[in-house]
């Protein structure tokens, strides 16, 4: 079965159209990601400015006083490795 002239002159103006879509689609994208708004200079600077305060008193906890330091772990006592690593078990 041949494709005749004016079928493929269909598909090539469908290709085109899907093609160009699919152009604005991605410059929509793009414009949307880069446009920013801007913001009030005051909203900004009273962000900037805003006093930072920590609570130490959460270390003062009962749960957090039972817990207990770890002691530091032992050094590895033994062979590290294998000769050729690469070799199956």
């Amino acid at each position: 079965m041949a494709i005749t002239f004016q079928e493929q002159i269909k598909k090539q103006r469908n290709f085109i159209l899907v093609f160009v879509i699919l152009i604005l689609v991605i410059i929509l994208v793009l414009w949307q990601g880069f446009r920013t708004e801007e913001q009030p200079s005051e909203i900004l600077i009273s962000k900037r400015l805003q006093k930072i305060e920590i609570n130490l008193e959460i270390f003062q906890n009962p749960l957090l006083q039972q817990m207990q330091l770890i002691d530091k772990t032992p050094a590895f006592e033994g062979i590290l490795g294998r000769e050729n690593p690469f070799i199956p078990f």
